[in-house]
């Protein structure tokens, strides 16, 4: 489902106003488009699955669909170690048709809290300058004195050698 860019969005930034999930890992925030997200589950036993990615933990039963889990630190290069007691999985559904939406789920170290966002807490992502990678931020999001950095779902959970779906699920460029 296409989303029409709202005009008062900022330029640059795919990020529109709405609602969005936030979330912990390490030291920082992000956030997730909350219609994006389908459940938050507690964190539990993952079956490994041979031949993947370090990224990729496994995949867990629930309730009856097995679903393959991600592992936020190490797909974003943040320091691993062991995860607390609030770490959970934020169980997302990627794809455009209900036909090819997949269930996927992130395992994060802590989920925060539901925000409005509105055109003015938002911004495009920051031009680092030369090699940072930045295809999976949707934009930036100023909230209470902090920021968040705002993630695109998609990207992340299609990109090529992490999960794919069918071709008529995959992300338009």
């Amino acid at each position: 489902m296409a989303t029409t860019p709202d005009p008062k969005a900022p330029a640059g930034s795919a990020a529109q106003p709405g609602r969005y999930l936030t979330f912990t890992l390490g030291a920082e925030s992000y956030g997730f488009p909350v219609l994006s997200v389908r459940e938050i589950i507690r964190l539990c036993p993952i079956t490994p699955v041979p031949r993947m990615p370090a990224y990729i933990r496994g995949v867990i039963n629930l309730r009856g669909k097995v679903i393959p889990i991600l592992d936020f630190r190490a797909k974003f290069q943040i320091t691993t170690g062991d995860y607390g007691e609030r770490a959970c999985i934020i169980v997302v559904q990627v794809g455009d048709s209900p036909t090819t939406q997949t269930l996927m789920g992130a395992i994060v170290d802590a989920v925060e809290e539901v925000v409005g966002l509105n055109a003015a807490d938002l911004e495009a992502a920051p031009d680092f300058g030369g090699a940072p990678d930045t295809r999976y931020i949707l934009g930036m999001a100023t909230i209470k004195g902090g920021v968040k950095t705002l993630l695109d779902p998609k990207k992340i959970f299609l990109e090529e050698g992490t999960l794919a779906l069918p071709p008529s699920a995959e992300p338009q460029s």
